[in-house]
């Protein structure tokens, strides 16, 4: 009787407690800490239910550079090296629990920079409803180096415009750091939004405008200069040389003999300007990952990255020269497409016919999970999925465009920032992928769920979702 009696008693007692805690903004300490521990699993949702960490293509090859030592021009050396020093070895659960915790921190940075209002509860649900909603979770679970182009993202705005002081901004900056350095792509974005509030702060100094928020550019530059360092130091650990990237022209040139420029400068120039490529003049492939990946392409049989680099090279500079207004309106439009595609799942499929052999090599005991994975199963149908997915992503860029304009007028210009700097982010993204590379779904689709995120955050800093009056400290 008297244990029933206590236990009636302890129940409105922790029901007390776990709304107080619920209702503790972000800006505390203890609720910040909570957020992020809670976050971690939750975005790790997608690959637990997977059974195994989402595998991608590339993941075999990130393995047999960071794990064999065996460089790969094509693959980010930091993100191979990251792979072995981060335990991939043991299990891949350790770097998708990683990725997982340095977008947790970032997400959860925002939300306090952003919306210091919002609460613990808020930040949860918000989370929870990214995972269900977007695509979030299936770049954070995927062993692939994607998941850090939001975290560059996020990390940069932070450094810029929210630098804490103390270890927050040190841990921010080591991320920043790591997110820039893990892909060419994310290195350009970076340097991209980087001259971008260099005008901003240009254009502040010389208006006066005192009222715009202040922008700091010591740690995103130091993110991008520590991040190019530490992508020259991994080459160097795997070939024994300096450089930054041995790949950069034959993407260019692929997204170039996908768009027919090569194909028409090699019919006004073959024979005398004596190309290697004029012998296959006639069985050149029609895309991008035919030439680059395709059995029997003239880009194998002519050395791929290394055989190839001067001719590609060579070929781009003429192509420029004769051609700078095809250049500039076949750019433009494949940053546009670009920026409309980012569907999820973009080749997420059973690939044990590719991948079982280099995994077994590097991570024998983790292949019966992997095998027995719903990917490699092929139970994972993503048109429902993409549904959703999609609707969010539309009504999202259709809520930002609303968000940036009422914000302006209103002078919410924190808001207003933070939101062109994500708009500014996903334009960026398309243009270093679309006219560098060439589109593809996950490109932008890695990105596209920070426009709900950062619509989310506007809202959640609104007094309702407080749970608190705004008077009180939440301590």
């Amino acid at each position: 009787m008297q244990g029933n009696l206590a236990a009636s008693h302890a129940r409105p007692a922790v029901a007390e407690w776990l709304a107080r805690a619920a209702s503790l903004p972000l800006i505390d300490v203890r609720a910040e800490a909570v957020a992020i521990l809670a976050l971690v699993p939750l975005m790790l949702g997608v690959a637990l239910w997977n059974g195994f960490p989402i595998i991608f293509y590339d993941t075999g090859a990130y393995l047999l550079e960071g794990l064999g030592r065996v460089f790969l021009a094509e693959r980010s050396p930091v993100y191979s090296l990251f792979l072995d020093y981060g335990g991939a070895r043991e299990s891949l659960w350790l770097i998708a629990g990683l990725q997982s915790a340095a977008m947790a921190f970032v997400m959860v940075g925002t939300a306090r920079a952003v919306a210091p209002r919002m609460n613990l509860a808020t930040m949860i649900g918000l989370g929870l409803g990214l995972v269900l909603l977007t695509g979030l979770p299936w770049y954070v679970g995927q062993i692939e180096p994607d998941s850090f182009a939001a975290i560059a993202v996020l990390a940069t705005y932070l450094l810029v415009f929210h630098a804490s002081p103390g270890w927050r901004r040190w841990l921010t900056l080591a991320i920043a750091t790591l997110a820039v350095a893990v892909h060419p792509s994310h290195l350009l974005l970076v340097a991209g939004l980087a001259v971008a509030i260099a005008v901003y702060r240009a254009v502040l100094f010389f208006t006066k405008a005192r009222e715009w928020p202040k922008a700091r550019m010591t740690e995103p530059y130091a993110a991008f200069v520590l991040g190019l360092a530490l992508i020259v130091a991994s080459n160097y650990e795997l070939t024994g040389q300096f450089f930054v990237s041995r790949a950069g022209p034959a993407f260019i040139f692929a997204r170039m003999l996908q768009d027919r420029i090569v194909m028409r400068l090699l019919d006004d120039t073959c024979p005398q300007s004596h190309y290697k490529l004029c012998a296959y003049k006639e069985e050149l492939p029609r895309t991008a990952d035919q030439w680059l990946w395709g059995r029997g392409s003239p880009f194998m049989e002519m050395g791929r990255f290394s055989g190839t680099s001067a001719e590609s090279t060579r070929i781009i500079v003429a192509s420029i020269e004769r051609y700078p207004g095809l250049q500039i309106e076949s750019a433009f439009a494949d940053a546009f497409r670009q920026f409309t595609m980012f569907k999820t799942g973009d080749q997420i499929e059973p690939q044990e016919w590719v991948l079982s052999k280099p995994l077994s090599w590097f991570i024998p005991h983790q292949m019966h999970a992997y095998l027995s994975a719903r990917q490699q199963e092929g139970e994972i149908d993503f048109r429902p999925i993409n549904f959703v997915h999609l609707t969010v992503a539309w009504l999202s860029l259709a809520g930002l465009a609303i968000a940036l304009v009422l914000s302006f007028r209103r002078r919410q210009r924190r808001n207003g920032v933070f939101l062109a700097f994500i708009l500014l982010a996903l334009i960026g993204n398309a243009a270093i992928c679309g006219a560098l590379s060439n589109p593809h779904d996950r490109y932008q689709s890695r990105l596209i769920w920070l426009v709900p995120f950062g619509l989310a955050l506007i809202v959640g800093d609104w007094p309702f979702f407080a749970l608190r009056p705004p008077g009180e400290s939440g301590t």
